[in-house]
């Protein structure tokens, strides 16, 4: 037999239990929603990179006659999906190169190459950016670039020779 002290305890317990919910239901009873909506926008700019790989020609070059020393290097582009873009190639850092006869130079001694687009070394790579052209992917496109340094330099001393192109992207 429970004694009269547990039992108004017991009481009190469910009679604030009681209260509880009643006032959890008054409020819930009374409570108003609203919803509201807000717009989400972002603009993706359009963009490009440009890296390569150097061209090296390799060591002891016969520039006197013979055979012309080729090498290739690559170029990665990478653009925004959907962008068009072209890859031009500088005529070099040395005074009086062009894009048809880039120097490589050692001081002021010179040694003449071409860039090309194509593995037969037919196309010229210009400063234009005519060549190559490509649409982006957002992954990175590769192209090779054709080096030649031409036999038949007589006047070439036996030096190393540099050289820095620029490349490009126009988009």
């Amino acid at each position: 037999m429970k004694s009269k002290q547990a039992i108004k305890f017991s009481h009190r317990v469910l009679g604030l239990a009681v209260a509880s919910v009643f006032a959890a239901l008054s409020v819930d009873s009374h409570a108003v929603t609203a919803t509201g909506a807000f717009g989400v926008n972002a603009t993706v700019a359009t963009s490009c990179t440009i890296s390569g790989t150097a061209l090296a020609f390799g060591g002891a070059v016969n520039v006197m006659g013979g055979a012309n020393t080729d090498a290739t290097s690559t170029l990665t582009a990478t653009c925004s999906t959907g962008t068009a873009y072209t890859i031009a190639l500088s005529a070099g850092s040395a005074p009086g190169a062009t894009v048809t006869t880039r120097q490589m130079l050692n001081g002021t001694d010179t040694l003449n190459y071409s860039l090309y687009s194509d593995s037969t070394r037919a196309t010229n790579w210009a400063d234009t950016g005519t060549l190559p052209a490509g649409t982006g992917t957002g992954a990175g496109q590769t192209y090779t670039v054709y080096g030649r340094i031409p036999s038949g330099q007589a006047a070439a001393k036996p030096l190393t020779y540099n050289d820095t192109i620029t490349a490009t992207i126009n988009f």
